[in-house]
């Protein structure tokens, strides 16, 4: 097939509204769920649960579907946090004039936050593309240690911003090009300011629900779904499995090696929205350095790269987990370590490798016998 007759793929991802609309209910089924029949803190798990599944997902589209190595994920979460709660915490205030929720389910006050993922989406987006050009020349090793790089910048910049503003007045008095102009020209963070600086961004209006959550989670995994089973999801696994023999079949690797960065910074942000508004009380950007990148790359190599059930499956267990351990709190870590190492000797190309749950020769027999199926010879 010509390039050029290839569909765009926003028709990939965007085909049939009837999926959304069936995440639609189901979120709001969940949202309804009465909190003194599960209890709180099961909730806070199904909550966490779904962001890691949010970003593990998303980190598959560069690290399972291309081949690329990424270990800056959780940098694009930051900026994708920091700019939805920029949005949600001073709009609010030029709004209404304070940071309490406003509205009930999809009142105003959840549209603005819609619009703050969209825009923490996009943001993140624009950095992925500024990470994804090294990526033409980078693999593996290098590409890595440029990822880390950057989340280290993104780090130190948002710990080098102002404080927050907490006055109602002060904040309408405040030009909005202000926000975007250091106070002092030798801070860092000049780009962004008001936003917390080491102390954390606080004050942020707890957004995040069980609605929010799950509708976004199902999305994601829709779409990558989608995107997978795509011509363009055959184009980043060409890639992967021999970048040469893909660029001589046609496929321009220089355009998606660069796209699955965007693609999976794009929702990162989004998870980092749904982040910073679950935490509300405070957003400290220590928390969204290396150790939770290396979370989430765990969390995909574990599912198996390319596999996007595994992820899912994967994140549920990673965030589970050391919830369980809690019981032998002295040698939780020890424990958690250890089970990921006896996995990762059981099973070294992940628990599902680089099919979907589906897929598994072994389902599809038991599957069979149990339908009475016999497989095609």
């Amino acid at each position: 097939m010509n390039s050029n007759d290839k569909p765009p793929m926003w028709k990939w991802l965007l085909k049939g509204y009837g999926p959304f609309l069936i995440f639609f209910l189901i979120a709001l089924g969940v949202y309804h769920v009465p909190v003194a029949a599960v209890g709180e803190y099961n909730l806070k798990i199904y909550t966490m649960a779904c962001i890691a599944i949010v970003m593990a997902v998303s980190l598959n589209v560069v690290n399972g579907y291309t081949g690329q190595f990424s270990l800056g994920h959780a940098s694009f979460m930051a900026v994708g946090g920091y700019t939805s709660g920029f949005v949600t915490y001073y709009g609010s205030f030029k709004l209404w004039g304070d940071t309490q929720i406003h509205g009930g389910l999809l009142g105003s006050g959840d549209w603005l936050f819609f619009g703050s993922m969209i825009a923490g989406g996009l943001v993140a987006a624009a950095f992925g593309w500024l990470v994804g050009l090294p990526s033409l020349r980078l693999r593996g090793d290098y590409l890595a240690i440029v990822t880390l790089g950057f989340g280290e910048i993104v780090r130190v910049i948002l710990q080098r911003s102002s404080r927050v503003i907490y006055d109602a007045e002060k904040v309408a008095e405040t030009p909005v090009i202000s926000f975007v102009n250091a106070e002092k020209k030798t801070e860092l963070g000049g780009l962004v300011t008001h936003i917390g600086g080491t102390i954390g961004f606080d004050g942020l209006p707890k957004y995040t629900n069980l609605f929010w959550v799950t509708f976004v989670a199902l999305a994601v995994i829709f779409v990558c779904y989608r995107l997978k089973a795509s011509i363009h999801g055959r184009a980043f696994i060409a890639i992967r499995e021999n970048e040469i023999a893909a660029e001589a079949m046609g496929v321009n690797t220089t355009k998606y090696k660069v796209r699955a960065f965007v693609i999976a910074a794009f929702f990162a942000g989004i998870g980092g929205a749904l982040f910073a508004h679950e935490q509300a009380t405070l957003l400290n950007p220590r928390e969204l350095g290396f150790q939770r990148s290396l979370d989430y790359v765990i969390m995909v190599v574990l599912g198996g790269m390319g596999s996007i059930s595994g992820s899912i499956l994967a994140a549920i267990g990673l965030t589970i987990l050391p919830e369980l351990l809690r019981s032998v709190e002295q040698f939780r870590m020890i424990v958690y370590a250890l089970l990921l190492i006896i996995v990762m000797i059981w099973r070294p190309q992940g628990l599902f490798g680089i099919y979907e749950i589906w897929e598994l020769p072994w389902l599809r027999r038991l599957v069979g016998r149990i339908f009475g199926r016999r497989p095609k010879q």
